[in-house]
């Protein structure tokens, strides 16, 4: 398969991941929005019932009332202490899934196209996020360091080889 259509098959796919990933943070968001909405209606609805029972005893018409405020404290903070911050984190969750995918589609082409690794590893830590990008040291020396740690039980498996066997 040639590096420009292994590119394209793969920015395909993250599409339809992003966009699969997105669907139900969109609903929950719209949900989010709609309870305010629904505990100004539980306000109202609670008026109407209250107003039903105005000739009653004060306590009645007290509890009714309390009713009804709880409905629309219950419509706000289901709204912004529950349901749309969980929308906010499945939404930065899937932000965060994508960029990762975007840096391993990124370091995966440029190795394809001929790039030397450690080009391509370059190349995929510009695309990581700025907050969380790691410095030009830091992947230098991570890369150093794994290659030393990779090569080390590499040597000690080739000294075992050619050491004369014990009897």
């Amino acid at each position: 398969m040639e590096v420009f259509d292994l590119d394209q098959m793969l920015d395909g796919d993250m599409e339809v991941h992003h966009h699969g990933a997105e669907q139900p943070v969109a609903a929950l968001s719209t949900m989010a929005d709609s309870l305010p909405g629904l505990g100004i209606v539980a306000a109202v609805l609670g008026v109407v019932i209250t107003m039903g029972a105005l000739g009653g005893p004060p306590e009645e018409i007290g509890h009714k009332v309390a009713a009804a405020l709880v409905g629309t404290f219950l419509g706000i903070l289901l709204c912004y202490g529950l349901v749309g911050p969980m929308a906010a984190r499945m939404g930065k969750n899937a932000e965060e899934e994508h960029a990762f995918l975007l840096v391993m589609r990124v370091v995966m082409v440029a190795f394809l196209k001929g790039v030397a690794p450690i080009m391509a590893v370059e190349i995929g830590r510009r695309v990581v996020p700025g907050h969380v990008r790691p410095s030009f040291k830091e992947v230098e020396q991570a890369c150093r360091s794994g290659s030393a740690t990779a090569a080390a039980p590499a040597a000690e498996a080739e000294a075992a080889a050619t050491a004369p066997a014990a009897g």
